[in-house]
């Protein structure tokens, strides 16, 4: 039996090998597999079991995506009273709207038409354009992706056996990592890579070589008022991180309720095992 365990252990690693070389030696001239560099890897205040938010860190992210993002992205699964998760007040949300005269449709009135109101904090963030259509006719064609879950849709895989790995250690922030990646990775293609007019050469992008969003950052862009670096690393970092928030604002609860839920399992299980034990402990075996 053990020689027999032995040679089908043996055949299954020879068959692992052998479609491993065949893969190598049909490598060329095979379809090319995007990203064409994985993403980085960054630490992030939210990552692991016992990761919080850094509303500091949120609140620049928010900046960036008021002054530069939100020109093209809308965030149509946030509502404006979100931002008090961030540490704004009611009063700072109500002034943002009343700043920058942010108005939304009102109810139909008795003739059927549409007019305009005030926007209220219970209300949505209002997307940059009235349709896809204008999406796309002001972006040479491209629609630009919705910010509002972007950060859990854009998560490359990560293949085996990183994916064994990130059970125990927890890791969920391809996401962020791959938009960080995207953000500073812009460069010149290089030789032999063919890059479609208004395309933008990119190695991080999910979907080809180039992508049709030039670089939208670069230092000193966006003016910070807490004195953090204005460069594009910082930028990128925070403009994830907002973009993580916006795409899950509990994960910090969740993650905190499972890890109670975890102690109680461990805890429960010890429990019934001493009781186990108790009870048969006077039964002859």
């Amino acid at each position: 039996m053990m020689k027999s365990l032995i040679r089908n252990t043996l055949g299954v690693i020879a068959i692992c090998f052998i479609g491993f070389g065949s893969a190598q030696a049909s490598e060329e001239g095979a379809t090319p597999h995007y990203p064409i560099e994985h993403p980085k890897h960054v630490h992030w205040s939210f990552a692991g079991p016992f990761g919080h938010w850094d509303l500091a860190q949120l609140q620049r992210g928010f900046k960036i995506y008021h002054e530069v993002c939100s020109a093209c992205h809308a965030m149509k699964l946030v509502a404006y009273r979100n931002l008090q998760e961030l540490g704004f007040s009611e009063a700072q949300v109500k002034a943002y709207i009343a700043e920058n005269e942010i108005e939304v449709d009102a109810e139909p009135n008795e003739d059927g038409e549409v007019e305009k109101r005030a926007a209220k904090p219970s209300d949505l963030f209002v997307p940059p354009f009235e349709n896809d259509e204008a999406a796309k006719a002001n972006n040479n064609g491209a629609l630009p992706p919705d910010f509002s879950l972007l950060a859990k849709a854009r998560a490359p895989e990560r293949g085996f056996p990183n994916f064994v790995f990130d059970v125990f250690t927890m890791y969920a922030e391809n996401g962020p990592d791959y938009i960080y990646s995207l953000l500073t990775g812009y460069q010149e293609a290089p030789a032999g890579v063919k890059v479609e007019d208004g395309t933008h050469y990119n190695p991080y992008f999910i979907a080809g070589p180039a992508l049709a969003m030039a670089a939208p950052l670069s230092d000193g862009q966006v003016t910070y008022d807490d004195g953090s670096p204005e460069t594009l690393d910082q930028y990128s970092k925070d403009i994830s991180a907002f973009m993580m928030w916006a795409a899950e604002p509990k994960l910090v609860e969740r993650k905190s309720l499972g890890f109670k839920v975890m102690i109680f399992l461990l805890v429960f299980a010890g429990l019934m095992y001493f009781t186990k034990k108790k009870i048969w402990s006077d039964v002859k075996h």
